[in-house]
């Protein structure tokens, strides 16, 4: 799943794999499923890490860490995002991507090919 930043974000207009940052005292895992909840109210089991990414924006440094999800309960529902969609793995690198979720798309893509 990608999300796109609504107009009013930062890197509005550009599309991501949906998350945010860590609180004190969260594990990543944890940050995942109540960011999904918060974001898109969606209640997901999180699974395996699949990827991880560097990259320093103008607004500040950041580590992106994918994961693997499942949605469990819940109607999406976007706040921060202005359009969600099911993209296939082949296709990730077709859409804006945020700069810092590139080599998370590629990670994937490698791992279907």
């Amino acid at each position: 799943m990608l999300t796109r930043r609504a107009e009013g974000e930062k890197l509005a207009g550009f599309w991501e794999f949906p998350g945010g940052k860590v609180h004190e005292g969260e594990t990543p895992e944890e940050c995942l499923a109540r960011e999904l909840r918060e974001e898109l109210s969606l209640s997901c089991s999180i699974g395996a890490k699949v990827a991880e990414s560097e990259y320093t924006y103008e607004h500040g440094s950041f580590t992106v860490i994918a994961y693997e999800a499942e949605i469990y309960s819940g109607e999406l529902q976007l706040t921060v995002h202005d359009q969600a969609e099911w993209v296939e793995t082949a296709q990730l690198l077709e859409s804006k991507l945020a700069p810092a979720d590139i080599p998370i798309a590629m990670t994937l893509q490698s791992r279907v090919q």
